[in-house]
């Protein structure tokens, strides 16, 4: 006994050892990996969400097959052993489970249900896994056309940026079945820090919405105050610490705070946007239909996505979302 004993505080201070060490993290990885089934997983769409959760799979030892509207996309992944398909079908023969991560419903009904589409062939037993930000009718609409195929379907879009996508630590929001719930669970642990199932179909997509609201509703309010202190000599990154420490912040802007910076002072802060002003935008479009459906009011909404839109169209689309606040605060009156 007092051997096994010795041997096991052995393992142990080895372990903390390599788990302190500059190779700690790919070590995790790898004891993560063992301790899951090998899957053959296919996603289509990988822009920077949709790359940053194949890497984490690939990382993981999964075999991962890929698709993108636009090829170019693919390559880097390709490079780091994703298979390329040539088509959304392709993508579905090739894997067991599917994860989507498209633009709008546009997107996602031209992938699943049109020429060369995930559902065009025998998909039977499959679990598809939808990631997307849209309205939940869209969702609830895809589910019973996936189902009618025989397979599983369960939404899942996720709360995070890609860093944390990298690192496993999104937060998914689940609309699913009880059954198909656990069956993606064991894949969806991978990704997640938490995992809240949120109810049936479409229950996630409201989820999501919600809470994106405030997020993009937070960038226009922060751009608002500090158009009441342009031009009183503050430096940009004083301005911004101060920002940093009020109550009233945000952990989003505290993240973003040396681009914000970077931006007041003249920067063009577009370098590593892992979330895009015309992507606030979409999203902000997406809640005010949702609320239309639903005869809601959501002022705030309105007016944050006339901010965004009007960034967007001065030539601010392709820059970070928290770079709302500083065209609003700089625009000319």
């Amino acid at each position: 006994m007092r051997r096994c004993i010795g041997r096991l505080i052995g393992r142990l201070g080895a372990t903390a050892k390599l788990w302190n060490g500059p190779e700690g993290s790919r070590i995790v990885s790898h004891q993560l990996q063992a301790g899951k089934r090998h899957m053959n997983i296919g996603i289509a769409g990988v822009g920077k969400m949709g790359a940053a959760i194949a890497m984490r799979l690939m990382e993981l030892g999964h075999t991962v097959t890929i698709w993108n509207r636009s090829a170019d996309k693919t390559k880097p992944l390709a490079d780091a052993g994703a298979t390329v398909a040539a088509t959304p079908a392709e993508l579905a023969a090739k894997s067991e489970t599917i994860i989507t991560i498209l633009t709008d419903a546009a997107a996602i009904d031209t992938v699943y249900t049109g020429a060369s589409g995930l559902l065009t062939g025998d998909v039977a037993g499959k679990l598809f896994i939808e990631m997307s930000t849209v309205q939940p009718a869209t969702e609830v609409a895809l589910a019973a056309k996936v189902r009618a195929k025989g397979t599983a379907f369960v939404e899942c879009p996720v709360g995070g940026s890609t860093g944390p996508a990298r690192q496993g630590q999104l937060i998914g929001l689940m609309g699913a079945e009880p059954a198909d719930a656990n069956r993606s669970r064991p894949l969806l642990q991978q990704m997640c820090r938490r995992i809240e199932h949120c109810g049936p179909v479409g229950a996630a997509a409201s989820v999501k919405l919600a809470i994106n609201l405030p997020l993009m509703v937070s960038w226009q309010a922060f751009g608002e105050a500090f158009a009441l202190c342009r031009d009183i000599g503050m430096k940009p990154e004083q301005l911004v610490n101060l920002f940093s420490d009020i109550s009233a912040t945000t952990n989003a802007f505290k993240a973003r705070a040396p681009v914000i910076a970077a931006i007041l002072a003249g920067g063009e802060g577009a370098a590593g946007a892992t979330f895009t002003i015309d992507s606030g935008l979409k999203d902000l479009r997406t809640m005010a239909a949702e609320g239309k459906s639903r005869g809601m009011e959501l002022p705030l909404v309105q007016r944050a996505a006339d901010c965004f839109e009007e960034a967007s169209r001065a030539g601010w689309g392709p820059r970070d979302g928290a770079a709302v606040t500083v065209y609003w605060s700089s625009r000319k009156r």
